[in-house]
């Protein structure tokens, strides 16, 4: 026989070959073999033995191994995004630059990735906060079905077998509790809903740590088999398999969906719910598309006819703290500036196209600010050359966020402004009036709103 003869027999031997095997009971796999176990209890009636005793329905086994590898590589790759998203929203926040900043204390080496958060490009948080949760609404229908597939894993018996099934086992308790626990408190979070105790920062930095360890534990066990269930399909094992107890039944009844059916139901869901979602962070008009996105505050018609984060009433802004009586008082080392709103105006005013962007996924498109830079504030008390970081500091008297440390990167770029008005016309008092902070690529609570107090580089 010729070499190119052999060549051609070789993968028809090997196909030969693996149906001969699985006929006599070993299923080759992802560089293992298993032995498959006869199942001798007695079939119901009108289910078939084929092959030695295993049943008839057993390809349904397979196809359903198959379903559930296919749901959890899509997990797989949008939950990764969806981590790296969060920490970098997490960033931001430049958590490590003061205490003012953090809302995780103690965090330790879990912050070993922190890095100066850039002012440029100027939409980075906008869009890195947009996919974080635009895609965190659209994984539900694909997280619930993959429970839905497993549930029988969940539950079978004996609940650990070995030392490594048992680790398998814990991280599979914590992944399904993670799981549940930062995508309820995500939406409730985008809904405006804080129904949960403590702060979400805290609730949703740390539980993303534990979910993400659970996690990669899973991943390291069940990639391999996810693999090799959707390279091989259906001749994945049989029913009786040690692969298949407990995920599928041994004589399954026939499917009232195939798997076309179930990824199409899933993938529509995903789709509806990115439709309805998306909107809040695209903004302008597509905002109107947003019907999942918290609606109870209508910014009106105008200049200042844009999305509102927090209103004044909300945090306790009362009309003398932002009438005539108003002060900004500038502060560096010994020296200190006092100045009325009439005398910002009269400074030089400059003009700056940026959004806001907040963590819930909610943006603006770019609205035209105008006012003062902060370095030229700096300048008033000598820190007008190599300006450093600086505390800004609200009159609000509720809520989270009344002062923020910008870092001196912020401080510098030529388009932070104290803004004093947006879009041609003053601050609305929602928006901040007298004056606020506008800084490009910053979370929208660190453009802070009604400041009172501006610190040039004294520790927060």
């Amino acid at each position: 026989m010729g070499d190119a003869e052999e060549v051609h027999l070789k993968p028809l031997r090997r196909a030969t070959r693996r149906r001969a095997e699985q006929s006599a009971g070993v299923f080759h796999g992802c560089g293992a073999e298993i032995a498959l176990q006869a199942d001798h209890r007695p079939l119901p009636a009108g289910i078939q033995h084929t092959q030695q005793g295993t049943p008839a329905a057993s390809e349904r086994a397979g196809r359903w191994l198959w379903l559930t590898a296919v749901l959890g590589l899509v997990l797989l790759v949008g939950i990764t995004l969806l981590f790296v998203t969060g920490l970098l929203s997490y960033a931001a926040y430049n958590p490590d630059l003061s205490p003012v900043n953090d809302q995780t204390p103690d965090k330790g080496w879990l912050g070993f990735y922190l890095f100066s958060w850039p002012t440029s490009p100027y939409w980075l948080y906008r869009v890195n906060q947009g996919i974080h949760v635009v895609l965190g609404v659209v994984l539900v229908p694909v997280l619930l079905a993959k429970l839905w597939s497993v549930i029988p894993k969940l539950f079978q018996r004996p609940p650990v077998r070995s030392v490594g099934h048992g680790v398998e086992r814990l991280s599979l308790l914590l992944l399904v509790g993670g799981a549940g626990f930062e995508f309820a408190t995500g939406i409730l979070n985008v809904q405006l809903h804080y129904i949960f105790p403590g702060s979400i920062y805290v609730l949703h930095f740390y539980g993303a740590w534990v979910f993400i360890g659970a996690f990669v534990v899973h991943v390291t066990f069940r990639l391999p088999r996810a693999l090799c269930a959707v390279r091989y399909g259906r001749e994945l094992p049989e029913a009786g398999t040690e692969e298949a107890a407990g995920l599928a039944s041994p004589w399954p009844a026939p499917p009232t969906i195939s798997r076309r059916g179930t990824l199409g139901m899933v993938g529509l869901g995903s789709l509806a719910l990115f439709v309805v979602t998306a909107g809040q962070s695209v903004g302008g008009w597509w905002r109107r598309t947003a019907l999942l996105a918290p609606h109870g505050t209508d910014p009106g018609s105008g200049p200042n006819g844009f999305q509102i984060n927090k209103t004044a009433a909300s945090v306790g802004i009362r009309i003398s703290d932002i009438g005539p009586a108003w002060r900004l008082t500038v502060r560096s080392g010994g020296r200190q500036v006092v100045l009325t709103r009439d005398a910002l105006l009269a400074m030089e005013q400059h003009e700056a196209a940026l959004p806001v962007a907040c963590v819930e996924g909610r943006s603006t498109p770019d609205q035209l600010w105008s006012g003062v830079r902060l370095t030229d504030l700096a300048e008033l008390v000598g820190r007008g050359t190599d300006t450093p970081s600086a505390l800004v500091e609200s009159v609000q008297r509720g809520g989270s966020f009344s002062s923020v440390v910008l870092r001196d990167n912020q401080v510098r770029d030529h388009r932070s402004l104290l803004a004093v008005g947006v879009n041609g016309a003053a601050l609305s008092r929602d928006h901040g009036y007298p004056a606020r902070v506008i800084v490009p690529g910053a979370p929208g609570v660190h453009n802070t709103k009604w400041v009172t107090r501006i610190t040039f580089g004294e520790p927060a």
